[in-house]
């Protein structure tokens, strides 16, 4: 069987439009030699459509107060990552989250503040570039560590006949994962995104079980509390980190409410005020968009 490091690295170095890859340089050159690599990951990557789509990109920095001129901006970083900035470049356009080296790492595994790192990496991505050898390799060892930590945390909640079908597991944790964050998606979302490509979730989910061996071993019920506690205070995560992003994303607002209407069929409009006062704006809108169900 192939070793899931083997499997995310040679997943981690399969070609992109070169749209994607001149993109990805051009956001690197922004933050000079703080930038250490960027991930491609998202929807525009399932479906290789890039025009007049919103293209979803990871940047890893050396170090937040290396990367930004403006203190306030390493602090909020540092505080509530990550921080989520729109781009546009030769036609295209992207948002791009930024996290250190540091907390990359921390949030793939069991001290991560949320699951919204692990379950996004989880899954298919791109490294489109990186600064030297040493940040290639680090970045694939760390999204290695995304699967076995889904499967941890995911196996103690099924039952035994489900838990030997690695695409059941995948399910599962995605469907667990969904639910600890604030999603505009469908509640099939979750499962679509196995089924559109089952052969590779089989295949990295055997090699997942085979990295954590017996570590699934953990108390069903104390699982169950811990996904309790991670939907409470994921969901909150999630709303303080859409409201600090009215404030460093030009147009959140306008892009919380595009990526609402097209996920949850809804049609929402911003209004004028809301863009003057991006901060009130998000505020205002999120309890709406909650009593709707428009986000869950």
């Amino acid at each position: 069987m192939t070793s899931l490091p083997e499997l995310v690295a040679a997943e981690l170095g399969e070609p992109v439009d070169p749209r994607v890859s001149a993109f990805a340089a051009h956001i690197a050159g922004e933050y000079g030699e703080a930038a250490r690599a960027v991930l491609f990951y998202g929807s525009c990557l399932r479906s290789e459509q890039l025009d007049g789509e919103m293209l979803d990109f990871y940047l890893i920095v050396s170090d937040y107060r290396a990367a930004y001129a403006k203190r306030w901006l390493a602090t909020a970083n540092r505080l509530i990552p990550p921080n989520v900035f729109p781009a546009n470049y030769d036609g295209l356009q992207a948002k791009i989250a930024v996290l250190s080296e540091a907390d990359f790492l921390r949030e793939m595994g069991d001290d991560a503040r949320s699951v919204s790192v692990w379950a996004r990496f989880a899954q298919p991505s791109r490294l489109v570039w990186a600064a030297d050898e040493a940040a290639r390799r680090d970045a694939i060892e760390t999204v290695a560590q995304a699967a076995p930590t889904l499967f941890r945390h995911t196996l103690p909640m099924m039952d035994e006949a489900d838990a030997a079908d690695a695409l059941a597991i995948w399910r599962r944790g995605f469907a667990l994962t969904y639910s600890a964050e604030l999603r505009a998606e469908r509640k099939t979302r979750s499962g679509s995104i196995v089924d559109a490509t089952p052969d590779r979730y089989a295949r990295f989910g055997e090699a997942a079980l085979a990295a954590i061996g017996d570590e699934a071993a953990k108390n069903p019920k104390r699982m169950a509390r811990w996904w309790r506690s991670t939907r409470r205070k994921g969901k909150a995560l999630t709303l303080l980190r859409l409201t600090k992003a009215s404030a460093t994303y030009a147009g959140g607002v306008d892009y919380l409410a595009w990526k609402i209407n097209r996920h949850a069929g809804t049609d929402i409009r911003v209004k004028p005020w809301q863009r003057r006062w991006p901060l009130l704006g998000a505020v205002v809108l999120l309890p709406r968009l909650l009593i709707r169900g428009a986000v869950r």
